[in-house]
């Protein structure tokens, strides 16, 4: 598969993936008739991945994640040459998610930006948790969803069903920590959540890149250690 399709497909996957992640939680977890809430998001975000992983992950191997495509890289499942590539196309897609996102939530009158699902510690945080906190969490749990990621996508895992380990992963992982940091495990996402924000999130954003990075890079040094064991 040649790198501009690739790349496309992580457009798309990540686009998607905000804009239905981040999505669910501007427009829909703030109407308590609804009944969302962080439930609702949890399960948003973890659909958004299983569904796209289906789509195109028989194209790109369905990352959509910065930290992801550096857990894979640091495991020896992806190539180096390919990494910047798709960090852009992440990005870039994740950016465009978030601003359809923004048009279609400034069309209702008197909408307040506010946090736009973005992420934070201290004031900016959902539960107040501190900066230590929220490294802790983004650093454990980015590294069990690459950990599941690695698992569930290995030779020698059941065939056919790592997009309903990954999204359900995923969706595990915003249950525990949406209260911590909001949820990143996903540098894009909070990149592109962050660039609306009517906060300051941009301030912040440095922990959901350093922080997420670092997990996935220690997942995949870690599943080397499974992987020898074929």
């Amino acid at each position: 598969m040649s790198l501009s399709k690739k790349m496309g497909a992580e457009f798309f996957g990540t686009f998607w993936l905000v804009l239905g992640g981040c999505g669910s939680a501007v427009l829909a977890a703030g109407f308590p008739e609804l009944g969302i809430g962080f439930a609702g998001v949890a399960l948003a975000f973890g659909l958004t991945v299983l569904t796209m992983v289906y789509a195109v992950g028989h194209i790109s191997g369905g990352h959509f994640n910065p930290a992801v495509s550096f857990g894979l890289w640091s495991a020896g499942k992806f190539e180096t040459k390919e990494l910047l590539p798709y960090i852009v196309a992440q990005v870039i897609g994740g950016i465009l998610g978030a601003g359809v996102l923004y048009l279609i939530a400034t069309g209702k009158a008197g909408f307040e930006v506010g946090s736009f699902a973005s992420n934070g510690y201290g004031e900016l945080s959902p539960g107040k948790y501190n900066l230590t906190a929220v490294i802790i969490t983004e650093v454990v749990m980015t590294f069990m969803f690459l950990f599941i990621i690695l698992g569930a996508t290995d030779k020698r895992a059941v065939d056919g069903f790592a997009g309903i380990a990954i999204g359900l992963g995923l969706t595990l992982i915003h249950l525990v920590s949406i209260p911590v940091s909001n949820t990143s495990v996903n540098p894009a996402r909070s990149t592109a959540a962050a660039l609306f924000a009517d906060t300051a999130a941009l301030d912040q954003l440095w922990v959901f890149w350093v922080a997420p990075i670092i997990g996935a890079i220690l997942a995949g040094v870690v599943w080397k250690f499974f992987k020898t064991e074929e």
